[in-house]
Formats: C-alpha cells, structure tokens, sequence
C-alpha cells in the first residue's frame, strides 16, 4: 500500500531548487482557531453541568473511536471489510470531527508511510519540530499529498461527495446536537469536544515520533507509547503499527490496551464489520521484549513544512 510507484511528494521538495513557499489556507486557519476560542472559551463565558460534561466525555470517546477505526485503520489501510452500507456510515462519523475528507485523510496518511521521517513526509517531527509536525501541516496547501494512491476509495460516488462537501457532517451532527440539548451542552459536547479530539489524533503525529520505546528496527523514529494508546483508543503502539501496518490491531501483546480493536471485535460478533487482520505470528515469536534504539535520521536541507 505505501509503496506505491504513483505516489509523489511536492516537486520542490524533490527538485532541491528555490525554497518552497507555504501556501496556508486562511478558511481552513480561520475555522481552526474559531473552534478553539468557542471550544475552549465558551464553557467559562455560558457554564458547564454535569450533562455537557457527559456529552463532552461520550462523544470524545466516539469521535476518537472513528478517527481510528475509520480514518485510519478502514480507509487509510483497509485492515478489515465492511458493507458499503456501513462504509458509508464510518465515512460520515469519521468527518463528523472535522478532520476533512476520507480521501483526503486516506492519501496523506498513505503517503506518510512510504516516506516516514524522510524531507517527504508532510507531518515528521525530525524534519520540521513539533509544531508543524502537530498541525501545521494541516493548513499548507502546497505539501499535500497528490499522488494516484487511493483509487480504491475514489471508485465511491459517495465516497467522492463526501470528501469535497466535508464539512457536511460535523455541521449536520452539530445541529442536531443543539437541536436536542441547550447551549451549554452544544459548546462541551460539540465545540470543547472536537478541539481535544484534534489534538489527541495530533499527537500521534507530533509525539508518536520521539516519546516512547521502540520494539521493531523500523526505518523511522516511530515509538509505542501506553499513554498515548490510552488517550487515542489504540493509535499510542505506533512502532507495531509502522512495522506491520496491516493489521487491524495495534496492541500486538498482552497489556497493549487497544480499546478500538475491542470495539470492532464486538462489531464483528453482530456482523457489522469482518475479516478483521491480525499480525502474523513469525511477527511476535520472541519480540515482546525486545527493545531497539533510534536510527539516526539527518535533517533534511530543504524538509516540507
């Protein structure tokens, strides 16, 4: 999947010419930020009660839930199999955070796999530090991904309509949310809610990289990280994940809490979602304690971002 030979990076990181240019969207800087000052401002100025907290609790877990399980175990890798029905519902839940389309989550993501801490990859925290490892790069339009490598997400009419009109969900979703409790709910459960959902995916990106330990000799500095699994349902065992991304679970030995897994295996039990991937046992003879250090990765001159 993330050898793709259509992939490719932006053409100045590759050409090593003049210095690329950041091209930052300001509705995409715009939206982001509004969605802090209500998020993050808005319970001190309208109050809190024990039902916004709730929501906000319940829906973080559920937004979390399909960030991993959709976004990024489904459609960026495509560890299990789903009706279309049901893909469809995912799509719509995964969006419903804001994190934009499928496709487009799908490509990026793709694309950080084949060039993992490389002067390519779009969100590295060797190559370009923390911050626009954490959300920069989200915002810089001239180093996204555009290479031909989700072709099987794009046959979906659906799929494709989602994608452009991403905004869609988490709109509709915040509507009915308001619709059916009062304002404090509706700033908690929508606004507060989403905000900690973006950084806690973020930092998988931005932390996942230099904090935590390292079982496989993988070509980048990618770490597993018990609380980071915790707080992101399962995405924390991101050296296992980098090493054998094909499989649906992440947590590869006892102890390794993946809390998205345990949810789709309950899935699978009512029919929801199959054939679910699991690592190859040659994959964990004799590894659960092994530790290896971090290879020494060089700075690029001229890295995106």
């Amino acid at each position: 999947m993330h050898g793709n030979t259509n992939e490719s990076a932006p053409a100045e990181a590759i050409a090593g010419g003049s210095p690329r240019v950041a091209h930052w969207k300001p509705a995409h800087v715009g939206r982001f930020a509004l969605m802090h000052v209500i998020g993050l401002g808005g319970p001190f100025i309208v109050g809190t009660s024990l039902q916004s907290w709730i929501v906000c609790a319940v829906l973080y877990v559920v937004h979390m839930f399909f960030v991993t399980a959709a976004y990024h175990r489904y459609f960026s890798h495509r560890t299990f199999q789903t009706s279309r029905a049901f893909q469809f519902v995912m799509a719509w839940m995964a969006q419903s955070t804001g994190q934009r389309g499928v496709i487009w989550w799908a490509r990026n993501h793709r694309h950080h796999h084949r060039f993992s801490d490389t002067a390519e990859d779009i969100h590295s925290p060797v190559q370009t530090g923390f911050l626009q490892s954490h959300m920069g790069w989200i915002f810089d339009e001239s180093i996204q991904a555009t290479g031909k490598t989700v072709s099987d997400l794009e046959r979906f009419p659906e799929l494709r309509w989602l994608d452009k009109h991403w905004l869609v969900p988490p709109v509709v979703n915040g509507l009915i949310l308001f619709a059916a409790t009062d304002l404090q709910t509706s700033i908690s459960g929508f606004f507060l809610s989403m905000v900690l959902v973006w950084h806690g995916t973020f930092t998988i990106n931005s932390l996942c990289h230099v904090w935590g330990w390292r079982r496989y000799a993988t070509t980048d500095t990618s770490r597993n990280n018990i609380w980071l699994a915790l707080l992101t349902l399962g995405e924390g065992w991101h050296n296992n994940h980098h090493h054998y991304m094909r499989s649906t679970r992440q947590g590869f030995f006892p102890g390794e809490i993946d809390i998205t897994y345990g949810i789709l295996r309950l899935m699978a039990l009512v029919g929801l979602v199959w054939d679910l991937r699991e690592p190859p046992a040659e994959l964990l003879e004799g590894m659960q304690k092994v530790r290896v250090a971090v290879p020494e990765l060089r700075r690029a001159s001229q890295p995106l971002g």
